[in-house]
C-alpha cells in the first residue's frame, strides 16, 4: 500500500509539472505541420483532443501527456519481471520520468510519445497476452504509425533466435510494408554524425546512464542472456548507430527503442549492488547519487528554462527556442487589432494555431523598413527581447 502511494505520488507530481510547462510553450513548426499538413493517427488524436477542449496549448499536448502517464504504469508493470523489491522499481519509474528525453517526449507533439507508449505496451502484450493479441497489435502499429519500423526489424532478428517461423514471416511482412509505405533515407555519402549521434544519446539519457545502457547490453550479449527488451533496445541502436555513418539520423525514431532496457539496466545495477558487501558498495551508491543529481538538475533547467534566456546572448540558441514566441506574438497582434498578417511560413503556420489567418493587408517582418505606419512588436520574456517584428500594412487599390 505505501509503494502504490508513492507511485501515485510520482505520477501526481509528474503530471501536475506536465500540465503546467503546457502554459509556457507555443506550438512550433514541427507540431504545425503534424497538425495541419498530412493525414496522420498521431494528428487525428490531437485534432480530436482539439475538438473537445478547444484550440488551446493544454488540448494540444494533453495526448502526449496521456501517453507518457501510460507509459509510466506499463513500465511499472513490465519491470515487476526484472525488479523484485517493489522501492527499487520506484526508484527505476523516478529516473525514468526525469530522464530528458522522456520529459521532452511527453511534452512535444510528434511520433516518439506515441512510440514509447506503444513499446512498452507491446512488451506487455507479449508478456501477458496470447498470441492473437501480440499479432493483431503489430499490424495496428504497421497501419498508424511508421516509427515502429524498426520494432519489426528488432522481431524479426528475435524470431531467427527463437526459431519461432510464424513471428518471423510476420515481422518480415509488417517491416516490408512500413519499408513501402513511410520509406527510410540511406542517400549520401558518408559525413560523420556517428559521433553526433552518441553524443545526442547521451544528452536524451545524461552520459552516465547512457553508458552505463551501453555496458549493460553488451555484458549480456557476451553471457548470452538476450530476451526480448536485449533484442529491441540494442538491435535498433546498432542500426541508429551504422544509419549515422551515412546521414545525419532523426533519434526521435530510435531513441524510445533505448527506453526498454532501463528494467535490465536496472536488474543489472541491483544485483551488482547486493552480491557485494557494504564496504563495496560506496562506487554504486555514488554512482547513483550522481545520475539522479543530474537528472534533477536537468528537470530544474527544464521547469525554469526562461531564467536560462538571461545566460544566452544570442536567443535563438537556446534548446527551446522554436517553442516560444509565437502565442505571445499572436496575442499582441490581437491586442492591436490584427488577425491576419503574412509573414515567412514557418511563423505563418504557428500563428494559425493561435487565431492569426493568413492575408496581404498586413505583412509581418523581422526586418524594418522605412514605411511611416509601420509597428514594432517585441516579445520579451523576463524584460529579455527575444523577437522584433515590424508590422505594415498595404495598401492595395
Amino acid at each position: 500500500m505505501k509503494y502504490r502511494l508513492i507511485l501515485s505520488l510520482i505520477i501526481g507530481i509528474d503530471a501536475f509539472i506536465l500540465f503546467v510547462q503546457t502554459s509556457e510553450l507555443s506550438i512550433s513548426y514541427p507540431e504545425a505541420t503534424l497538425l495541419y499538413d498530412n493525414f496522420s493517427f498521431l494528428q487525428l488524436i490531437i485534432k480530436g483532443s482539439l475538438s473537445i477542449f478547444g484550440s488551446n496549448d493544454f488540448a494540444l499536448r494533453v495526448p502526449m501527456i496521456i501517453f507518457h502517464l501510460l507509459s509510466v504504469i506499463l513500465l511499472y508493470t513490465i519491470s515487476k519481471k526484472y525488479i523484485a523489491r517493489e522501492e527499487n522499481r520506484l526508484w527505476l519509474i523516478l529516473i525514468f520520468v526525469l530522464l530528458p528525453g522522456v520529459m521532452s517526449s511527453a511534452l512535444v507533439v510528434n511520433g516518439a510519445g506515441f512510440v514509447i507508449f506503444g513499446l512498452l505496451l507491446f512488451v506487455y502484450v507479449y508478456e501477458n497476452c496470447t498470441q492473437k493479441y501480440i499479432y493483431s497489435l503489430l499490424i495496428f502499429f504497421a497501419i498508424v504509425e511508421g516509427g515502429f519500423m524498426y520494432l519489426f526489424f528488432a522481431l524479426i532478428m528475435y524470431a531467427l533466435y527463437k526459431k519461432d517461423k510464424n513471428f518471423f514471416l510476420l515481422n518480415t511482412m509488417l517491416f516490408s510494408i512500413s519499408m513501402y509505405t513511410y520509406g527510410i533515407n540511406t542517400e549520401g555519402l558518408p559525413k560523420g554524425h556517428f559521433l553526433d549521434s552518441l553524443a545526442v544519446y547521451a544528452a536524451i539519457f545524461t552520459p552516465i546512464i547512457f553508458i552505463y545502457i551501453f555496458y549493460v547490453l553488451y555484458r549480456r550479449y557476451l553471457a548470452k542472456d538476450m530476451d526480448i527488451l536485449w533484442f529491441i533496445s540494442s538491435i535498433v541502436l546498432v542500426v541508429s548507430l551504422i544509419l549515422s555513418f551515412r546521414q545525419r539520423i532523426y533519434l526521435e525514431y530510435f531513441a524510445p527503442y533505448l527506453i526498454l532496457s532501463l528494467p535490465l539496466a536496472a536488474q543489472t545495477f541491483y544485483s551488482s549492488y547486493r552480491v557485494r558487501l557494504k564496504m563495496f558498495r560506496t562506487k554504486y551508491r555514488s554512482i547513483f547519487i550522481i545520475s539522479l543529481s543530474f537528472l534533477f538538475l536537468n528537470s530544474l533547467v527544464v521547469l525554469f528554462n526562461k531564467e536560462l534566456y538571461l545566460l544566452i546572448d544570442n536567443p535563438e540558441k537556446h534548446f527551446a527556442y522554436n517553442m516560444h514566441i509565437a502565442k505571445e506574438l499572436a496575442v499582441e497582434l490581437k491586442s492591436r487589432g490584427i488577425d491576419c498578417i503574412s509573414t515567412e511560413e514557418k511563423m505563418l503556420k504557428r500563428l494559425r494555431f493561435y487565431g492569426v489567418s493568413e492575408c496581404e493587408q498586413n505583412r509581418l517582418s523581422e526586418n524594418q523598413s522605412e514605411a511611416a505606419d509601420e509597428e514594432v512588436v517585441t516579445i520579451s520574456y523576463i524584460n529579455k527581447p527575444l523577437y522584433v517584428g515590424y508590422v505594415t500594412k498595404i495598401n492595395k487599390k
